[in-house]
């Protein structure tokens, strides 16, 4: 009888902590993306340099830093669009903050000239936040053999050598005072999705991004800097040239706030609530469903694609 009472406690006990597991995790993540607090950004430093901040999540976090109260560099490749952002900010800010532009085409300039360029621009500058946002895509999904070499190269220059350089440029200002800000802008083609094929080179260059920020995450996390990669998913920017239409895709507005609320806590994060639930989603379906529903989608984007690159080819002529 012992026996059989002892085993029925142990069950129950079992269960009940099978049970309550989902409803902690459910609790936490409620927790987490809507009721944490969000830390103060100023704590890392007076200033945040921002690439690809003339557009789309870099633009949207540019003015969420500057509501904050944080002073600015701007990095990009466009003159006259980073004094564009630059006047829409003093505008909004009332001229309450500093910014500073760096023009600078991260596909064109080698490692060492873009470290060089960004040492120089953020001389004597107190920067706690680094933003590594610039990124490049295909116009439209293609086969790996169908990539041309100069779009080849300047998607892995900007995803993998810009982002790299610029880290580089920025850490010993956060090593010498001990404490920083590294977030990096992934990608779900690299963390939640199996596989994202006709966006081969894309998809392994925001690999590299992931990789990367876990690992520089442990190597100086004991020098007081946080190094996060966020994983966006559907975002209605230029480079994605979708729209706001529900709330799995998100404008860059509403990610950049969201983006604000995780700055400085996980290494790896979405943090977006409704991209979260995209990925529950996804971790439910078999990889090898997933992967016939990828391929296919992009196989007809890559139709689509090339029938508007023919038809404007013969506006042309």
């Amino acid at each position: 009888m012992e026996f059989q009472e002892i085993f029925i406690v142990a069950t129950s006990t079992v269960g009940f902590i099978s049970l309550c597991k989902p409803i902690i995790s459910f609790l936490r993540s409620v927790w987490v993306v809507f009721l944490r607090p969000p830390k103060n950004l100023k704590d890392y430093g007076s200033w945040a340099l921002i690439t690809g901040s003339t557009d789309g999540i870099g633009k949207a976090l540019a003015f969420e830093m500057a509501s904050k109260g944080l002073n600015l560099v701007l990095v990009g490749r466009n003159p006259s669009k980073l004094e564009a952002t630059s006047t829409e900010l003093h505008e909004k800010c009332g001229g309450q903050i500093q910014i500073k532009n760096i023009v600078i085409d991260l596909a064109k300039f080698s490692g060492e000239e873009i470290g060089n360029a960004i040492e120089e621009g953020i001389k004597g500058l107190d920067v706690g936040i680094l933003i590594n946002n610039a990124g490049v895509a295909y116009p439209y999904a293609r086969f790996f053999h169908e990539v041309d070499l100069e779009l080849m190269e300047s998607t892995m220059k900007v995803n993998i050598e810009g982002a790299t350089w610029v880290t580089k440029a920025v850490l010993p200002i956060m090593l010498k005072k001990k404490k920083g800000a590294i977030v990096n802008i992934g990608s779900a083609s690299s963390e939640i999705l199996p596989s994202y094929p006709l966006y081969t080179v894309y998809a392994a260059s925001k690999a590299y991004i992931s990789m990367f920020s876990k690992s520089i995450s442990l190597e100086y996390k004991k020098h007081g800097i946080d190094v996060q990669c966020q994983i966006p998913m559907l975002v209605a920017t230029k480079m994605t040239k979708l729209k706001p239409s529900s709330f799995f895709v998100a404008s860059p507005e509403m990610y950049s706030k969201a983006s604000m609320r995780w700055i400085g806590y996980e290494h790896l994060c979405t943090p977006y609530w409704g991209h979260s639930v995209q990925w529950l989603i996804i971790h439910v379906l078999p990889d090898v469903l997933l992967n016939a529903i990828i391929l296919r989608y992009f196989i007809g984007m890559r139709r689509r694609g090339q029938l508007k690159e023919s038809q404007n080819k013969s506006k042309q002529m």
